[in-house]
């Protein structure tokens, strides 16, 4: 029985020591990067609807008042509600995309 070979409970709770001080370092780094990952995936978002916006403008000579116009011409998938991950709003003026807080 003196060959077994294995891990002791000391070198488990040592792996497991290392593997949440890891956790402690990386989630806070995650987590406070959150508000940029939402920011980055709202301009690229409102880009989107920016260039549906010009194809519209191109084929109608006109740019669409609200985005169910583009929904409703096929520019934009009717079925997806167009609002940013932080819940801002995605308005359409004058040709221009904005985001908006939401209410």
């Amino acid at each position: 029985m003196k060959n077994e070979k294995g891990f002791t409970l000391i070198e488990i709770m040592i792996v497991l020591f290392v593997i949440t001080i890891l956790l402690l370092i990386s989630l806070p780094n995650v987590s406070s990067h959150y508000k940029n990952i939402e920011d980055k995936g709202c301009e690229g978002l409102v880009k989107m609807i920016q260039s549906q916006v010009t194809a519209y403008w191109l084929d109608e000579k006109a740019y669409p008042e609200t985005i169910n116009d583009l929904q409703e011409k096929g520019y934009l998938e009717k079925d997806v509600d167009y609002q940013c991950p932080g819940g801002d709003v995605i308005i359409i003026e004058e040709g221009i995309v904005k985001s908006k807080k939401g209410s």
